[in-house]
This record gives structure tokens, C-alpha cells and sequence, in this order.
């Protein structure tokens, strides 16, 4: 493995694939080599040219910030010295970047990365190519959606009946093993004394959730004088098949347990009327979510999901991109990948209604990444998003959807959630997503209510954590190519889609949501 990457010729730092400490000679491209001043973490900067002060420092060919005072090549770029550019809310005008549908570019810059390494390089993985499962074995729902587990699924509507249907999950899970695939509640704290925008919010994600055909059946339990009653929220759900959908108010049962799994057997008796059956890829959908993030994860793993989106989208599937915070600085990739003006516009007032929530609350718009992030060598915002957005690939941006709403186009839909790993899980679940590719360079156990794949960016961690890691990304700087990773991760997507392997999160039984709240609870 080499030292360091250099992810397009005009970036002015290195990324350091191994820890440097001050003093050490780090030999570049050209032969020529400098001293390293710093001790200098892996995954980390160091810069490579001189820049003055107030000048743009440049990775993936973009400006990540401004450096505070004038730098020397050998120095370690980080908070102390380089701070963000991002200034305001801002106007902006479509220019189309002639993004092609269904191809792969791993960075955001068309140049190759430089350095002895092929991490960022183009995926080539074109869905025209040829050597990899264009079906998956899922289960057909009466309305034409396609699930890939067959789950039974408790919706409370309220959070004072957490404790009542998570027993009912456990009695369920115990009477019907072998029948479904899982029972499964979803606790929150929500649904009462929730006012004005936030009461919509609650019941259009949890709505949402209910219309998931990851679901054979749902059970909705109410309290009864809650703010969100089962009859609006019965609206919220929509049209809906009475066989599959249950209510249940527990106020008006004498044994709310006993009503409940009296509900719960006529759920699984309908469950088990499915089996699978060979289905297009076309029909799944990957949400797509990065967590706390090192300074590899925009080299390894979410250019690689990346490939993988644009792999699906090409053979008509579906990829959702949520995180908008983390798309501030690096907005305009997305917007000039805009489907038409119109989709444009959306991209525009996602961006710049997030940015007005930041004002809102007087919180400063461009705030720096997480202490993970900056202890994994992220140190401004822009940096994070330019990173993040590769999740994305180069697909068109089809559509925007607001919060806790489903997707309504194949191919890559921008989705309204901020960066918390569990509100935008959640929302991404709530979208339609069958399973979520989560990449992550520090690390998490969690996992929402489809199955979330762990995507670590670097090896240590996905040997460390094997208990929470599902694939190691971190390959592309040691033996594997692009191409050849993402043909591994598809293989192994397909293979969940259809059953015949579980994420660790699904294994370890960790499945929670998470409900974004701006609003007054009396």
C-alpha cells in the first residue's frame, strides 16, 4: 500500500494512508520530496504546495476552505489552519453538467487520483456491462411494490404505548418464528401534545413506514386521547388493504395484549400467503447514508456506494440522497445534475430552506463537521459534503422529496433530512428504501427498520468491529480495484435483497427510528 493519495493533480494536499510523524520525508509524484512538520494522523491532509493566507485549499478538486495564515508544504492541514469558505444563503443558476444516466465516476472531479492508488478512479461499472444478478428473489405485494422481507411491523401512534407493543413485538416474535421473517416495533416519544408542523411530520413519517412493503402486515396501535388519532392517522396512511393494515385503540380493550396478538395471528396467516419469487432490479430502492466519517471516506466507500447507485440506476432501480446539511458546499454538483429547471428549483429551495432552519435557530449555517469527523481528519463542512454527495454517483437527480414522503421516480431522488444518523435512516426507510448502505469511518452498532449495511471506509475498523461492519471498503487501498469492489458489494446487495444473508444490525436485533422534531410540545 503507498503512503499517500492525491485525489486530482490540481489538489494542493495529500491524504496520508498511514500515520507520518513530524520530520519524515514524504516523496511525491514527481520525485521531489518534502519534510513532514507535523505528526500527522492517517486519513489526514498534508499540503504539498505553499498558500497564502485567505487562499482556497483544494481536495477533489474543489476548494474544501481557506487557509488562516500562510502555509508551507509539510504541514498538517487541519482545524488550526484552515477554516471554511462557506459564507450565507446564496443564489444560484442551473448550469447542466451533461451528467449521463447510469454511469460511475468516483469523485466529483473528472480527473484520475494520483499517488499509486486506484481508490477513486472511474468504477466502470456501467449496467450495460456484463457479470452480475439482474434479479433478485423478493416478495410480490397485491399492489404491484415488492418487498425484500416479509415482517410484520407494530406502528404506535403515540410514545405512551412504547412498553405495550414491544411486548406484543416479543410475544410475536416468539408465537410466529418460522411463520414471517421478523416482528418488529419501532418505538418514538412522539404523537402527543405535538402541535402545527411537527404533528404532520410524525404522522406522515409513520404513515409512511405503514405503506412499507418491507412489511407483510402492520398493526397500528393508538392510546386513545392522544393528539395523533387513529382515525387522522388512518388518513395520513391513505388508501390501504384492511387485511393488511390493523387498528388497534388500547383504551377501549379490556386486555390490550390479548386483542393485540388476536390481530398480530390474522397478520401472519396473510403473511405467510408470500413467497418469493424472481424480481427485476429494477424495483429495489438503496437509501444511501454516511455516519461519522474519517478522511478516507470520501477515497473508499462512498465513491464506491457511489458506483453501486449508479450500477442500479441503469438498470432502472432506484438510489435516495438525503443529509442536506451535508450537501452545503458541495450543492451545485447536484444542482447542475438536475433532470431539468424544474427539478433545479427543488434542489435550490431544499438547500435554502435547510439553511433557513439553521438561521431560524440561530446556529451558525456552515458549522464544522461532528468531533468524530474532525478526529478522522475532516476538518470543514465542505469538505464533509464533497465526500458525502459521491454517495450519489453521477446519476441525473430525478426528483426532491420533503420530509417523511415516499419517492415517486426510479433513478437518484434527493430526500428532505438533516445528517443525524438515526432522523435520516428513518426518513430514508420512510422513502421506500429497501436497505440502506451506510458508510462509515468511525463506526456504529445502530441500524434502522430495513436492513442498514455497514460500509466501513478503512480496514482497521471493519476488523476491529466485525460485530458491526457488513463490508470493508477499505480493500481499494490495499488489493482490490473499484470495479472489482463494487461487483462484491452488488453480489452481496442481491444477496440481502433476497433473503439469503442478514446485516449485522438485523442479526443483532437492532432496529430503531428516530423522528425530526422543530416544533412546540405542550
Amino acid at each position: 500500500m503507498n503512503d499517500w493519495i492525491r485525489l486530482t493533480p490540481q489538489d494542493h494536499v495529500v491524504i496520508v494512508l498511514r500515520p507520518f510523524a513530524a520530520g519524515e520525508r514524504l516523496t511525491l509524484e514527481d520525485g521531489g520530496a518534502i519534510a513532514v512538520a507535523d505528526d500527522v494522523p492517517q486519513g489526514h491532509k498534508v499540503l504539498t504546495r505553499p498558500i497564502g493566507r485567505g487562499q482556497d485549499v483544494l481536495k477533489f478538486g474543489y476548494s474544501i476552505g481557506k487557509a488562516k495564515a500562510d502555509l508551507d508544504p509539510g504541514v498538517w492541514v487541519h482545524t488550526h489552519n484552515l477554516e471554511t469558505g462557506l459564507k450565507g444563503i446564496l443564489d444560484y443558476a442551473y448550469e447542466p453538467d451533461g451528467a449521463i444516466e447510469g454511469t460511475s465516476q468516483a469523485g466529483t472531479s473528472a480527473e484520475a487520483p494520483t499517488g499509486g492508488t486506484e481508490a477513486a478512479a472511474s468504477a466502470g461499472a456501467a449496467p450495460d456491462g456484463a457479470g452480475f444478478e439482474r434479479t433478485f428473489m423478493g416478495y410480490v405485494r397485491p399492489n404491484g411494490e415488492v418487498g425484500i422481507r416479509n415482517e410484520l411491523w407494530i406502528i404506535n401512534t403515540v410514545g405512551c404505548i412504547n412498553k405495550t407493543c414491544e411486548i406484543l413485538a416479543k410475544r410475536g416474535e416468539a408465537a410466529f418464528a418460522g411463520r414471517v421473517d421478523g416482528v418488529h416495533h419501532f418505538a418514538h416519544p412522539f404523537g402527543c401534545s405535538q402541535l402545527g408542523d411537527d404533528l404532520v411530520h410524525t404522522q406522515k413519517l409513520l404513515a409512511s413506514l405503514v405503506n412499507h412493503p418491507n412489511a407483510a402486515g402492520v398493526l397500528v396501535v393508538g392510546l386513545g386521547c392522544e393528539n395523533n388519532q387513529i382515525d387522522a392517522f388512518r388518513e395520513a396512511i391513505g388508501p390501504h388493504d384492511p387485511d393488511r393494515v390493523k387498528f388497534m385503540r388500547a383504551q377501549d380493550e379490556e386486555d390490550e395484549l390479548e386483542a393485540g396478538m388476536a390481530l398480530l395471528e390474522a397478520l401472519a396467516d396473510r403473511a405467510e400467503t408470500f413467497r418469493r419469487e424472481p424480481v427485476p432490479v429494477s424495483k429495489l430502492k438503496l437509501g444511501l447514508k454516511c455516519g461519522g466519517s474519517d478522511g478516507l471516506s470520501g477515497i473508499t466507500a462512498n465513491p464506491l456506494v457511489g458506483a453501486v447507485s449508479d450500477r442500479l440506476i441503469g438498470c432502472g432501480g432506484s438510489a435516495i440522497l438525503t443529509e442536506v446539511p451535508e450537501m452545503f458546499g458541495a450543492e451545485t454538483i447536484l444542482m447542475n445534475r438536475a433532470e431539468d429547471e424544474g427539478v433545479f428549483g427543488q434542489i435550490v429551495s431544499l438547500i435554502n430552506d435547510f439553511k433557513q432552519y439553521f438561521v431560524r435557530h440561530d446556529q451558525e449555517i456552515y458549522e464544522n463537521p461532528s468531533p468524530g469527523n474532525k478526529a478522522g481528519g475532516i476538518t470543514t463542512l465542505e469538505e464533509k459534503s464533497l465526500g458525502c454527495t459521491q454517495k450519489g454517483g453521477r446519476a441525473i437527480v430525478r426528483d426532491v422529496v420533503p420530509y417523511g414522503e415516499r419517492i415517486r421516480k426510479p433513478g437518484l431522488t434527493l430526500l428532505e433530512a438533516p445528517g443525524n444518523d438515526l432522523v435520516s435512516v428513518t426518513a430514508l426507510s420512510a422513502a421506500g428504501a429497501h436497505l440502506v448502505l451506510f458508510t462509515t469511518g468511525r463506526g456504529t452498532p445502530f441500524g434502522g427498520p430495513v436492513p442498514t449495511v455497514k460500509i466501513s471506509s478503512n480496514s482497521e475498523l471493519a476488523g476491529r468491529k466485525r460485530n458491526w461492519i457488513d463490508f470493508d471498503a477499505g480493500r481499494l487501498l490495499t488489493d482490490r480495484s473499484m470495479p472489482e469492489l463494487a461487483d462484491e458489494l452488488w453480489t452481496q446487495i442481491v444477496r440481502l435483497a433476497s433473503g439469503e444473508q442478514e446485516t449485522l444490525n438485523e442479526r443483532n436485533g437492532f432496529r430503531e427510528i428516530a423522528i425530526f422534531k422543530d416544533g412546540v410540545i405542550l
